[in-house]
């Protein structure tokens, strides 16, 4: 077994997402801060704010990141899900509206069956029950029953900000 130290390595190495209150259950999120002062300090390590509500069966996941800026539409949402997910974390900046939903229940199903390990909105999502009923996890601000656009401004690949975050692909 290897100490906090060495697993916290290896994930400022393979920079990963780490979602959730705890890593692999048996770091928790805390531990991994306070051990990391010096990462969080230069931005290395750096920490959402606590305002997204957990949806989906995983608690936990991790991965790297594929970033969608999107404005109150999911076209390039539901493209980025039909590829592979190869346990990656799919983030989207939807500038933190309460508008609409950016994701569904469909689409949720479709990243499980893609093998994505998670979803990060910055906005809403919709079909509740649905979402967690999924094996991915997913993180939004919260839920509204409203469909999103089909047609708007979209970026894929491109760094995103939630809060004062800044979050890049790849990461």
């Amino acid at each position: 077994m290897r100490t906090y130290d060495s697993q916290l390595a290896s994930l400022t190495r393979r920079s990963h997402a780490i979602i959730s209150g705890d890593y692999m259950a048996s770091l928790a999120t805390a531990d991994v801060c306070d051990v990391n002062t010096g990462h969080l300090s230069n931005g290395d390590l750096r920490v959402l704010p606590p305002v997204f509500k957990i949806y989906g069966q995983r608690r936990a996941f991790s991965g790297p990141i594929t970033t969608l800026k999107v404005f109150d539409g999911n076209v390039l949402v539901r493209e980025i899900l039909e590829t592979r997910g190869e346990g990656r974390v799919l983030v989207i900046d939807g500038g933190g509206s309460m508008r609409c939903a950016l994701l569904g229940g469909n689409l949720a199903q479709l990243a499980q069956n893609m093998g994505w390990a998670g979803i990060v909105v910055n906005g809403c999502i919709r079909d509740v029950d649905e979402i967690n009923g999924c094996d991915i996890g997913v993180r939004a601000l919260a839920s509204h029953p409203r469909k999103p656009n089909k047609k708007c401004q979209s970026e894929k690949h491109v760094p995103v900000y939630i809060g004062d975050m800044m979050i890049r692909e790849g990461e």
